[in-house]
């Protein structure tokens, strides 16, 4: 297992830095005044400073599972387990399936991988393309594992966005073996065109699939969760327990009083929507501008756009990057054994478009004055 490059980036990070690299939000759009006003009277009761339930406060799983019931996923809050950011739902699903394989995307989760990695979990890769992963490896390699994990979407860190017929046939490949699908979507409320039936919604008794506030609302919150049968939900409960007891039940109260009203979120929601499909087009833009030859589709939500040069060691190009205060994360770090050195990750909802055109530029320089041809 190897470290987080964008954890080590952003221990290094300083505020003269120019950050292509972490999936951060804009902390400008964070409802800060909403979340403080629901602070004030969680804090009245001293109920909320107490020790919570392992699987999580009922208040916040109704209205968790309501948001599933909204969009036609009948949950119910047995059907949730509040856990501390997906990131850890992510480590108990994958504390219960110690040792065993796993079918991945390429390119794939950093966080994922790693986590994979340490819970001694054979890793599958399999192509990921524009549209969704390649049914054919992905039945070829799910037929042996019985288990996969998909971000299907807005991946990180490709950006792609499965097609409603893709999802339906990873579900059928699924139903077919019997298996099981970890459902990853982070990014699945940060649309800029429509919103996608989830694939879980299809296999509701052979999926988890994992939520998170951080990207909607605050990632300092962490506060994440599972959804799914209670009778896969069942055996995580003595992982949880033996992680860390319960999520942070302050946070967890604060933010049940923040959605009790859904007017706010939903507002919320379509305000981040509206600004990173704006950020988005603005880094697009000067992409084309600036860096012409770097190929990339752009992403229909989510937080990244990723692509390649055609003779760029973005690796070697990254370190340049760095001694000139500019960081992005080269596409070498989300592939377990493939021999990729041309492809970047770039985040477009953090920087400014000064930082934007500046730190593309000085990407632009350091190609012209350096050797960092691919091998």
């Amino acid at each position: 297992m190897k470290r987080s490059f964008i954890r080590e980036i952003l221990e290094n990070t300083t505020n003269e830095t120019i950050s292509f690299a972490g999936g951060l939000p804009d902390a400008k759009l964070f409802p800060q005044e909403e979340l403080k006003k629901s602070a004030a009277r969680v804090m009245n009761d001293a109920v909320s400073l107490q020790y919570f339930t392992s699987t999580g406060l009922d208040k916040l799983k109704e209205k968790i599972s309501q948001i599933y019931n909204n969009d036609g996923f009948e949950t119910s809050k047995e059907n949730i387990m509040i856990t501390s950011g997906s990131q850890q739902a992510l480590d108990i699903i994958s504390r219960y399936n110690n040792n065993k394989s796993i079918t991945i995307e390429a390119p794939s989760y950093l966080g994922a991988m790693n986590v994979f990695a340490l819970n001694n979990m054979s890793q599958d890769s399999i192509t990921l393309k524009e549209g969704g992963c390649d049914t054919f490896m992905f039945n070829t390699s799910f037929k042996k594992s019985k288990l996969a994990y998909l971000i299907p979407d807005f991946q990180n860190p490709t950006g792609y966005t499965y097609s409603e017929e893709k999802r339906k046939e990873v579900a059928n490949i699924v139903k077919q073996y019997d298996g099981i699908l970890i459902e990853d979507a982070p990014y699945s409320e940060i649309y800029f065109e429509k919103k996608y039936d989830s694939i879980s919604k299809n296999i509701p008794n052979n999926s988890y699939h994992l939520g998170s506030f951080s990207k909607t609302l605050s990632p300092a919150l962490r506060v994440g969760w599972i959804r799914a049968s209670k009778e896969l939900l069942e055996p995580l409960v003595a992982y949880k327990e033996a992680m860390d007891l319960h999520t942070n039940g302050l946070a967890q109260s604060i933010l049940s009083d923040y959605l009790k009203n859904n007017t706010n979120f939903i507002s919320h929601k379509n305000l981040i929507r509206k600004v990173y499909k704006k950020n988005m087009q603005i880094f697009a833009g000067f992409l084309d501008e600036i860096l012409p030859e770097f190929k990339y589709t752009k992403p229909k939500g989510g937080m990244f756009i990723y692509g390649k040069f055609e003779d760029i060691n973005s690796s070697e190009l990254v370190n340049k990057c760095m001694e000139k205060g500019v960081v992005f994360v080269p596409g070498a770090e989300f592939y377990n054994n493939e021999n990729v050195n041309s492809e970047i990750r770039f985040n477009f909802t953090h920087c400014s478009s000064n930082d934007i055109y500046k730190g593309l530029n000085i990407i632009k320089q350091l190609i012209s004055k350096n050797d960092i041809k691919s091998a």
